[in-house]
């Protein structure tokens, strides 16, 4: 469980810092997910809170954490 913690806190942190994410898109993404982050990506493009091109740079960012 703690692994699963640093590692959503890492990507929120990478969401933020390297693809300006704004923290209220990430909030309403987290309100929205299952019990996995590994949704969260999915779900901030689905509500139109990232880009495709974004939401490729998360998956390339993920496959490398």
């Amino acid at each position: 469980m703690a692994a699963e913690s640093i590692r959503k806190n890492r990507l929120i942190q990478f969401l933020r810092e390297e693809l300006a994410v704004p923290a209220s898109a990430i909030a309403i993404a987290l309100r929205h997910r299952e019990q996995s982050s590994n949704l969260l990506p999915m779900i901030l493009w689905q509500y139109g809170l990232i880009t495709l091109e974004q939401l490729d740079q998360v998956f390339d960012w993920l496959e490398t954490a």
